[in-house]
């Protein structure tokens, strides 16, 4: 991430206790508006998040809509940061479409504040900017109280096993009609009442599951705690870059059977062309904002591995045509073809239909956007929502169901991408 200017305060790391990052985000946590972006030093096509935190308290300036949100990436230095999300059902705004689905979180559409302070870790130093006076003190003196391990026990399904199943064979239908090509099918799974510490959740997943694009949100009572292994879009100088994944298998016990599973995978059809038919979206998507004969796939069908599973990640870029802002690119391109399938707007009044709760913030993404114009965004998955007010606790996930879905297998997929989230909240899924 290139430094930002008006640098307040430079320190050494070497200055700074092993659990400087812990403090820091126990201390941003305070505030009605805090976001924090980790890369957990992982290695990633094209690079991850910055490692970034910002904080700003209530009633800080916000942008609030698609209009004001594409007036930052065309005012260089003028703007400044903002840092924040946007919700999956920005869609209806995009589209003609609902959402009408139980909701129990009410996240605004799209929230981007601007912060108060923000810290910027680089690979020796950490910046601190915004207003820095006595930051680095309140944040040392951050006290860290070990927490118990989180007792949640057991998560519902908002839709029961058998209507999954139910579910998954109608979309093959509705593919074999000619209705979609392919349809991202999630679920929710939950449980209230739930006194949760987030912060040290979100430390709890970044051991279970580190991710290149992860990342902690608080928005008031509201929080999202992200381990997310994919981007959504992101704006260096001119060039635009989605990386969509599409294509999972779970790691091997052993070197030979991680090898043996990761050839699984690479030739696996099935797999290979749910990529394939999203890199051709994302393809489309992005000529709509691109300079003419630009769209190229520098990488198909890469293989990356995680802490539990292998993925089948491709690259798309292209040349930001020079009239495009972000409002235009997200319209072009939100939501992200990997969560919804093909056609897209047929896709996503499908999965309104099968789908029994609104995604929220899942599906949807985070990012900052940054003064020189440029900026990053991931895709919400293997992520808890959680409102602190009422108790109420998720996570959702998901497969791409096509023609050639097996219902057993595409659940089983389901369980695969929730075992890090039921790790950390030490749970079990109970059936109705």
């Amino acid at each position: 991430m290139p430094i930002l200017p008006e640098v307040f305060m430079t320190i050494p790391l070497t200055a700074l206790p092993a659990d400087f990052q812990m403090r820091a985000l126990h201390w941003g946590a305070r505030f009605a508006h805090c976001a924090y972006f980790e890369p957990n030093g992982l290695d990633y096509p094209h690079g991850t998040f910055g490692h970034l935190l910002a904080v700003a308290p209530t009633g800080a300036g916000a942008t609030h809509s698609l209009a004001e949100l594409g007036t930052l990436s065309v005012a260089p230095a003028a703007a400044g940061l903002h840092c924040g999300f946007i919700t999956y059902d920005a869609k209806n705004g995009i589209e003609d479409l609902t959402s009408r689905n139980f909701d129990g979180f009410s996240w605004p559409i799209l929230h981007f504040f601007s912060p108060q302070t923000w810290l910027v870790w680089h690979a020796e130093t950490l910046e601190i900017h915004g207003q820095s006076e006595g930051i680095l003190q309140q944040i040392l003196a951050q006290p860290m109280v070990a927490q118990p391990t989180p007792q949640v026990l057991a998560v519902r399904p908002r839709l029961p096993k058998a209507d999954y199943l139910r579910a998954v064979t109608a979309v093959r239908e509705d593919i074999l009609n000619g209705e979609v090509y392919e349809l991202n099918l999630c679920q929710e799974f939950y449980a209230e009442g739930v006194a949760l510490e987030p912060v040290d959740a979100f430390w709890r997943l970044m051991q279970a599951s580190p991710a290149p694009f992860a990342g902690f949100v608080r928005w008031h009572d509201h929080f999202l705690l992200c381990a997310s292994p994919e981007r959504f879009l992101a704006h260096r100088d001119g060039q635009l870059i989605s990386q969509p994944i599409k294509g999972t298998i779970r790691r091997g016990a052993t070197p030979e059977a991680d090898e043996e599973q990761r050839q699984t995978l690479f030739h696996d059809e099935k797999e290979r062309a749910e990529n394939l038919m999203i890199v051709d979206l994302v393809r489309n998507d992005l000529a709509r904002v691109a300079q003419t004969g630009t769209v190229r796939v520098p990488e198909l069908f890469g293989l990356y591995p995680f802490r539990h599973l292998w993925q089948m990640i491709s690259t798309v870029t292209a040349d930001r045509h020079p009239v495009a802002n972000l409002e235009d690119i997200l319209r072009a391109t939100f939501p992200m073809g990997s969560m919804t399938g093909a056609p897209k707007i047929r896709a996503m009044q499908l999965i309104e239909h099968y789908e029994a709760s609104r995604r929220g913030l899942y599906s949807g993404s985070i990012g900052y956007v940054q003064s020189d114009g440029n900026f990053d965004f991931n895709v919400v998955i293997r992520s808890l929502q959680y409102r602190r007010d009422t108790g109420y606790l998720s996570f959702q996930v998901g497969s791409a169901i096509t023609y050639d879905s097996d219902p057993e297998r595409e659940y089983e997929e389901c369980l695969l991408k929730a075992k890090a989230l039921l790790e950390v909240l030490n749970a079990d899924i109970r059936s109705w």
